[in-house]
């Protein structure tokens, strides 16, 4: 079942302020796909997904659920399955327990309300922690708990706040592919809040990024991620983050400083030029200058900390195969990419090629 957001707003008002925290969101999560909220703290993604819920009211627009309009809708009524960041389990209950409980309070049978709690715990690979405590399982096995609660009511909606974040770095790892397995298994149309561009990549079949309440970008992560649509986009995906260079197009030319680095169809004017770390070729042949600072090694490639006098930040950083033979404190000439260089307006800061 497709999700749709409608022109959905939500503002935060008292007699002082007022926050738009969702500004006019147009867009449809189609059915059976893991759409990824995605952007850092404040840009209202979590405002949308309790809106989605039912937990938030919107100050206009609507939200529909296939055909139906649930936008006034209780969140009891909606059938969706929400996961939160905590977990929220309850510490004097079973695994087994806290999974069945929603099911007492929508009058299921016993034997049903037992089979399908053997039948999510083993989806998400508790089955043998039924009798534990919360507070006898690892986190992981908590988020798992909290994910099986959410499946075992059989919602028609999955909604994840953030569910990764109290976990280690192995664990997310881990945990984020089960999630994905399990959305694939149940082929429950998903709804993931994260601020983690990494998890959000990896976990999703699209990606909606927001910032300020204004959906900037959506679609599949890849694409995004090749193709962003402004700077905020091309900033905020990508590890290590894309290289900005102050730069101009001059009679058919593309230049940071005075050094040629591409060809460029615009108008003469003042750009800004972003280039992915992995955009760089060090080169005899290069057109831009850099002075390197520090190489790490990084398994089969190094990771170099550079300057340029045009940089956005003192130092940028790019990524290169490890045989290349560099040394630190030294000029060089690398080559730049036109597929990983992006220009973009200095005063909108809209993508122009």
């Amino acid at each position: 079942m497709d999700i749709r957001l409608v022109n959905l707003t939500k503002i935060f008002a008292d007699k002082h302020s007022e926050v738009r925290a969702v500004d006019n969101l147009d867009i449809t999560i189609p059915s059976g796909k893991l759409i990824g909220l995605l952007g850092p703290s404040g840009c209202g993604k979590s405002t949308t997904l309790y809106m989605i819920a039912g937990l938030l009211e919107p100050t206009s627009g609507q939200i529909f659920f296939g055909d139906e309009d649930v936008t006034v809708l209780s969140a009891e009524k909606r059938g969706i399955g929400l996961v939160f960041q905590n977990y929220a389990l309850y510490p004097h209950m079973t695994v087994k327990q806290n999974i069945i409980f929603p099911l007492q309070n929508m009058h299921i049978s016993k034997t049903e309300a037992l089979a399908r709690t053997q039948k999510y715990a083993r989806l998400v690979g508790i089955e043998e922690l039924l009798d534990r405590k919360p507070k006898q399982l690892s986190g992981g096995q908590q988020q798992r708990v909290a994910i099986a609660r959410a499946l075992v009511k059989e919602p028609k909606v999955l909604l994840l706040d953030e569910p990764l974040s109290n976990l280690d770095a192995r664990l997310r790892l881990q945990t984020r592919e089960e999630i994905k397995r399990i959305q694939r298994e149940t082929g429950i149309t998903t709804v993931f809040v994260t601020h983690d561009q990494e998890e959000a990549m990896s976990i999703s079949d699209e990606i909606v990024v927001m910032k300020s309440g204004v959906e900037q970008q959506k679609g599949r992560p890849q694409n995004v991620y090749e193709n962003p649509i402004n700077q905020f986009v091309a900033k905020f995906l990508g590890t290590p983050p894309i290289n900005i260079f102050a730069g101009k197009v001059q009679d058919g030319g593309l230049y940071i400083g005075e050094e040629r680095i591409g060809d460029s169809n615009l108008e003469n004017q003042e750009v800004t030029v972003g280039i992915r770390p992995e955009g760089f070729e060090i080169s005899p042949e290069g057109t831009l200058t850099i002075n390197i600072q520090h190489i790490e090694h990084i398994g089969r490639d190094k990771s170099i900390v550079a300057t340029n006098p045009y940089t956005e930040k003192e130092t940028f950083r790019f990524i290169v195969d490890s045989d290349n033979n560099v040394f630190e404190n030294t000029n060089v000439k690398v080559l730049v990419k036109s597929n990983k260089c992006y220009v973009f307006d200095k005063l909108t800061e809209k993508r122009l090629q």
